[in-house]
């Protein structure tokens, strides 16, 4: 599998000389399997570029959306696949309180947008999945596994294995929220346990709480202790807050490595930027 952050950002785009390290667009990860087939995570401004790319090819582009809020689909319709005559793209949605699996193209509708949905020439299809117990499924080779997040709204999280390697994409999380969990920290252990990397919201500092608590989003720290917990081998730092410069997002990352240290643990933490790539 080879793995590309799009976009990393949550909430809203951050444009600007401060944010050029990370990046500014908001969520987007393309996860190319073995075979060649495009699986992209959530649709945020980073797909557009990503759709410059896939572009030239002819080929099925698969997108998991964690759930309808407007940093997470907002670049759908600059995504020039959809575009393409009878060009194969599958949805599948996230698992959101209020059902709504057709949100990522009703944007495309009324006033929103000028081109409307149905003057789009891909072949675009929504697959909503039943929620099962055991809520897994193959995409070619790779076995793709869903799970609640706690987020208002409701949403998914993915997992994509493949030939002996895991990702686990837990975006937009609070992991300690103050209102009903539709997942605890251990399902969430079990969930991602083991991964090669572990893609998870960091989006707030303890600095920030308890003003944000609720809003769904995890401490940093508490990312941390989710990957230790998963005994993954990289923890990718995502959603960065949109006020995080560049330099902030350095600080973080060290006192996150701190954390680390002290607990003896055997983990790569960084933060995600876009356009990079790790293969497994």
């Amino acid at each position: 599998m080879k793995l590309t952050f799009c976009g990393v950002r949550g909430s809203t785009p951050a444009p600007g000389a401060e944010f050029v390290r990370y990046g500014g667009n908001t969520a987007c990860v393309h996860v190319e399997l073995s075979d060649g087939t495009d699986l992209v995570l959530d649709a945020g401004t980073g797909i557009r570029d990503l759709g410059k790319r896939l572009a030239a090819k002819s080929t099925p582009v698969h997108i998991l959306l964690s759930h309808n809020h407007w940093d997470h689909i907002q670049g759908f319709p600059f995504f020039i696949p959809i575009y393409q005559p009878n060009r194969d793209i599958l949805i599948t949605p996230g698992l959101t309180d209020l059902n709504q699996p057709e949100a990522v193209l009703d944007q495309m509708t009324g006033s929103y947008f000028p081109v409307h949905r149905n003057d789009l020439g891909a072949n675009i299809r929504v697959e909503p999945r039943p929620v099962l117990e055991d809520d897994e499924w193959y995409i070619s080779n790779a076995l793709i596994g869903r799970m609640k997040m706690n987020h208002p709204g409701g949403g998914s999280c993915y997992t994509i294995k493949e030939n002996g390697h895991k990702i686990a994409y837990i975006t937009d999380n609070e992991l300690y929220p103050p209102y009903q969990k539709q997942t605890d920290f251990l399902d969430f252990v079990t969930f991602a346990k083991g991964a090669d990397i572990l893609i998870h919201d960091a989006q707030y500092l303890v600095s920030d709480m308890p003003a944000k608590s609720g809003w769904g989003h995890s401490v940093a720290e508490e990312a941390v202790k989710l990957a230790m917990a998963c005994g993954v081998k990289q923890l990718a730092l995502y959603s960065h807050d949109p006020e995080r410069t560049d330099d902030d997002i350095d600080e973080i990352i060290a006192h996150c490595n701190e954390v680390i240290d002290t607990g003896g643990m055997d983990l790569i933490c960084f933060g995600a930027r876009e356009n990079q790539t790790i293969e497994f």
